[in-house]
């Protein structure tokens, strides 16, 4: 296995800094013992008492279910820690958790879902709008394209790969729309857009300001339709998340440029910036855009930190469905960050090095992490092939700047 061979190497082996009770998203009572709201919402309440209730040698934390203990988990440095016994069982839980509720996400210009199962947890549903060979047409603008289910699983298996670990767990389902939205739904307006179609599949559009509507409609065969299942942080209301706008975000402006794309010392005025003028801040954005430039995303105009831990702390790579449009062409404007200002982590840069070789070469650890997939294979041979390419195309950008 390559990809075992990967996260055993030294440099998936450097230590996280100590970890201190401040330094955690969640302090908790480890004798409390996990019981729910009956309000049915994912809130959990502690119960008293709490060691008298539990079987002998249980503690109170073998009580929480799996997306609790990811959620108790967050900290200042990572999503989710290097060799995180849980992921393979909060994987399994998102492809295979019975489902219990189905609403539409709001806000957010395409249809996601939010889908609850019987211990609370929930998941975030993106659904699969186009085949995996199905490639972004041209002429398509990046604020106009599909949202792509196997892009989301992808991600999240790209981001794990070049640790970084700022992706929620994302795992493909296959879904049943009667029995596991239309018939479970509370959501009205989402229950008035379901219909057959004339072939007799079952399909349905919600409401969102693209692409709902009935010549956009998700149809299953004749109800199964395949989507991805990412795991939900924590509510708002329990752990604040701060939203920034990108310094390189697009002018989401059909004919006009942002500024980054006119001024070619536009780096100079964000080192100037708060958060980027101190800390690791923009080297963390400079992750970012080697992510999206790999996975061709041009759609981040915004990133995500928990509030609690200030500017001291990861980015959440959230939203990357727009990933994996195209293999058969490199948007180099993604790649503006690393570009102008010329600075990378040497972690980073020696991963980047090291999945360039034959024995841990990006494409095939890729190819064998997304094969434990439910809906293998998630990406057709193309993209992974342009991954080797791109990732080619960074080590030159890094490059240009050493010599620089």
């Amino acid at each position: 296995s390559k990809l075992a061979a990967l996260f055993e190497h030294p440099l998936y082996n450097i230590p996280v800094p100590e970890v201190t009770e401040k330094d955690k998203l969640f302090i908790v009572n480890p004798m409390e013992k996990f019981s729910l709201h009956s309000s049915g919402s994912d809130e959990w309440v502690s119960s008293s008492k709490a060691e008298t209730l539990l079987p002998t040698g249980k503690t109170a934390y073998d009580t929480y279910p799996t997306w609790l203990k990811f959620h108790i988990g967050i900290n200042r440095y990572e999503l989710y820690p290097r060799q995180d016994p849980l992921l393979p069982t909060l994987l399994r839980d998102l492809a295979t958790q019975r489902i219990v509720s189905s609403v539409q996400k709001s806000g957010g210009t395409q249809l996601k879902l939010i889908m609850m199962f019987p211990n609370y947890g929930q998941a975030l549903f993106k659904p699969m709008k186009q085949t995996r060979d199905q490639e972004t047409p041209i002429d398509f603008f990046y604020f106009s394209d599909f949202e792509r289910h196997n892009a989301e699983i992808a991600a999240f298996h790209l981001d794990r790969i070049l640790d970084f670990r700022r992706i929620p767990p994302v795992s493909g389902r296959l879904v049943n729309i009667t029995k596991e939205i239309q018939d479970i739904t509370t959501d009205k307006k989402l229950a008035k857009t379901f219909f057959i179609s004339p072939a007799g599949n079952v399909c349905f559009y919600g409401e969102c300001s693209y692409y709902c509507s009935t010549e956009h409609a998700l149809c299953g065969k004749p109800d199964r339709l395949e989507g991805s299942m990412a795991a939900l942080l924590p509510d708002k209301t329990l752990a604040k998340r701060h939203s920034w706008r990108s310094p390189w975000r697009r002018s989401y402006h059909k004919s006009k440029k942002a500024e980054w794309e006119l001024n070619p010392n536009y780096c100079a005025q964000v080192r100037e910036t708060p958060p980027y003028d101190r800390g690791h801040r923009l080297l963390d954005l400079i992750d970012m855009a080697i992510l999206d430039f790999l996975m061709g995303n041009m759609d981040r105009h915004h990133y995500e930190t928990f509030e609690k831990f200030g500017n001291d702390t990861f980015l959440l790579h959230l939203d990357n469905g727009r990933g994996f449009g195209t293999h058969s062409r490199d948007e180099l404007s993604i790649l503006a960050p690393l570009q102008q200002c010329c600075s990378i982590k040497k972690s980073t840069y020696l991963r980047l090095q090291l999945l360039a070789t034959q024995p841990y070469r990006l494409s095939d650890v890729l190819r064998e992490a997304l094969a434990t997939d439910p809906l293998a294979p998630v990406l057709a041979e193309p993209h992974l092939q342009a991954l080797d390419r791109r990732l080619g195309k960074v080590l030159v950008a890094v490059g240009r700047c050493l010599a620089r």
